[in-house]
This record gives structure tokens, C-alpha cells and sequence, in this order.
């Protein structure tokens, strides 16, 4: 049984392919509601700026291709068929990602990480199999933060002793490292 605009749009799409602008326009006016319905359904979860987004590119899909419509064919399923694409489209290009406002989630989101009450006791066990010197500029630079320059005049050392002495801890902790995971 055909849609009861079916005729009406079929006529109006006639008479647009034959060059009438104005029906032409009335036919775009006509299937506009009903295309914004199926993107609304069919694109559920998506918000209305983005179902705006998917009704234009129908429409625009459907002005290119207005050529293809066969006029013994019906005009209904083949619009849908367009909007179904153009929706489907949309999902790709959008991805599996959902939007959620994080809001609605704040009160059963984990509380923030706090550090490992373990952590600086590891630290320092590693520390402790490096020389004196080389545990003294690897706490200075890489636990408190103090730079090459402030740890060379604090250790009596030049800018580059310091840095070398660095690496070379740093070297050693790696190798510790390595060999406690073998």
C-alpha cells in the first residue's frame, strides 16, 4: 500500500527533474519533516545538533542525486534509502565513542590516586646499591627536583661531573632493574 503522499511528492519530484523550481523547493519543504523524524528515531543517542547535521547531508545527498530517481519507481523508499546511508555514515565517522557528561557519574567515580605508602621504601633500597656519590646526585635531581647546576655547588662537583655521575647511577638503577625482573 503507498505511503498517501507518495503521489504528491512523486508529482512534485516530476515536475523538478523537468526544470519547475518551485516544485522543486515544495518538494524539499514537503520531505523535510518526515526526514527529520527518521534521523531523530533512527540516530538515536546522538544530539539534535548532530541529527541537524545528518537531515543536511540527506538533503544535500538527494539534490545530487535526484538524477538517479527512476520515475516508475516510488519516491518514498528511495529517500529513506539515502537517509538510512547518511545516518549510517554518521555512526562510522563518529566511532563506538558514546558522549556522557561526567557529571552524572561524580559521586561513583573513584577518589583520585594517592601514592604508594611502599613506594619510597623501594626507592630507597634501590638507591642504596649505588655508590655514595652517585645515590647522593640521583635523590638530589630525581626525587627532589633540584638541578644540575644547585647539586654540582652543593657536592662540590662541575656541571658536567654531575652529569656523568648521573648517567652512570641511572645506568647501574636500569641494570638493577633488569636483573630483578629476569
Amino acid at each position: 500500500m503507498a505511503h498517501p503522499d507518495e503521489e504528491v511528492w512523486a508529482g512534485m519530484l516530476r515536475d523538478a527533474l523537468a526544470g519547475d523550481e518551485i516544485r522543486y523547493r515544495s518538494f524539499l519543504e514537503a520531505i523535510t519533516p518526515p526526514l527529520r523524524r527518521l534521523v531523530s528515531v533512527r540516530a538515536g543517542g546522538m544530539g539534535t545538533a548532530e541529527c541537524e547535521d545528518i537531515l543536511q547531508d540527506t538533503l544535500l545527498a538527494i539534490h545530487l542525486k535526484r538524477h538517479t530517481w527512476r520515475v516508475d519507481e516510488p519516491v518514498r523508499p528511495w529517500l529513506f534509502a539515502i537517509a538510512r546511508y547518511k545516518i549510517v555514515d554518521a555512526f562510522r565517522a563518529r566511532g563506538r565513542r558514546i558522549t556522557i557528561d561526567i557529571a552524572d557519574f561524580a559521586e561513583t567515580l573513584p577518589a583520585p590516586a594517592q601514592e604508594d605508602p611502599t613506594e619510597a621504601g623501594d626507592i630507597a633500597r634501590v638507591i642504596a646499591h649505588l655508590d655514595s656519590r652517585s645515590a647522593q646526585i640521583v635523590r638530589a635531581i630525581g626525587l627532589e627536583g633540584a638541578g644540575i647546576a644547585e647539586t654540582g655547588a652543593r657536592l662540590g662537583m662541575s656541571e658536567g661531573a654531575v652529569r656523568v655521575a648521573l648517567h652512570r647511577g641511572l645506568r647501574k638503577l636500569a641494570a638493577l632493574r633488569r636483573s630483578m625482573l629476569e
